[in-house]
């Protein structure tokens, strides 16, 4: 019994011997410095990395030169001369300018009916396409035809022109006849808009010599024959000096219409003094276009006609313009007659 008791203590001593040896292999592996944290090699790693003078790590040193490019005298990098990628026998690659279109003297359809002012180039698409325009009698509805300078062109069955419409407005003097040349070697007023443009211009209706005042110029037949047709009622008002006085019974028949030989009655549709004028300057407004219509109306009474001025034609005046002057009209303007 006692042998068995003294057996089993042994063991025990053995173990707890054992148990202290395994103690202190463990301690021997703890961590030092008290923190309890493990230490893997002691130093950091080191990535090629220097501390430069303000403590940050530089990383390689020098950056890479990729190219080889050598600074030149001024501290510019110079790359070289640059490398051709032609090969080896081919001829240089030399860049090509398109050469400018030949000038034939076609145009294109659609802008020939623009030019003519009658749409822009779009809107003119779409008339084509509805047959309205004809060329040299044969109805066109093809994008992209071209005219001929030859070729007549009709929109709504009138003939057009390609040229450009241009309007100018002129302060006519005395001494110019309204005509585009003259025979006998008379001043004409186209010797007064010979430099306005370059456009085949003509006046719109006439004023005769001794006449002055507001005179239209274009090249737009369509408008011209617009303005000067009786049934589109043109507005046109006129200065009137007389020779004498205006008395009050003659002003009343002219107002009621005065016939004349042989158109019929010229009928005015208004006339007056002119506030603050002597009763020798009349004020008329009418819209018949006879031949000297206002000069022959007086003359029915007894009354010579001294000075005569338009100062007004289908809504223009002649403010701001000098005798003998001209200007060019608005888009406004434009747009107002073609609308009348």
């Amino acid at each position: 019994m006692n042998n068995r008791r003294n057996q089993s203590n042994d063991r025990n001593s053995q173990g707890g011997n054992n148990r202290g040896k395994g103690g202190s292999n463990s301690s021997s592996s703890r961590p030092s410095g008290g923190k309890g944290k493990p230490s893997f090699g002691g130093s950091k790693p080191s990535f090629g990395a220097k501390k430069t003078e303000g403590g940050k790590p530089s990383f390689g040193g020098s950056k890479p030169s990729f190219g080889g490019a050598k600074p030149s005298e001024d501290g510019k990098k110079s790359f070289g001369p640059k490398k051709s990628f032609n090969k080896p026998g081919e001829k240089p690659f030399v860049k090509r300018l398109k050469k400018a279109p030949v000038d034939d003297g076609t145009i294109r359809l659609n802008k020939y009916v623009a030019n003519a002012g009658i749409a822009s180039r779009r809107e003119a698409d779409e008339l084509i396409k509805t047959g309205i325009v004809t060329v040299n009698g044969q109805v066109i509805t093809e994008m992209g035809y071209k005219v001929q300078p030859e070729d007549e062109v009709r929109f709504d069955g009138r003939k057009i022109s390609s040229e450009k419409n241009v309007y100018f407005v002129l302060n006519k003097p005395k001494g110019f006849i309204s005509t585009s040349n003259d025979e006998k070697g008379r001043k004409t007023v186209m010797d007064l808009m010979s430099t306005a443009t370059t456009a085949r211009i003509f006046p719109v209706g006439r004023l005769d010599r001794q006449t002055t005042g507001v005179l239209l110029f274009t090249n737009d037949g369509y408008l011209t024959k617009k303005l000067t047709h009786p049934s589109h009622d043109i507005k046109k008002v006129y200065h009137v000096t007389l020779d004498k006085k205006l008395t009050a019974n003659d002003l009343a028949d002219i107002k009621k219409g005065v016939r004349l030989i042989p158109e019929g009655i010229a009928v005015v549709d208004e006339i007056s003094f002119i506030e603050g004028r002597p009763k020798t300057e009349i004020g008329v407004e009418l819209h018949i276009g006879w031949n000297r219509v206002v000069r022959r109306i007086f003359e029915t009474k007894g009354y010579t006609v001294e000075a005569l001025d338009r100062v007004s034609f289908a809504g223009l005046t002649k403010k701001t313009l000098q005798r003998g002057d001209f200007r060019k009209l608005t888009e406004l303007e434009v747009n107002f007659l073609k609308m009348m």
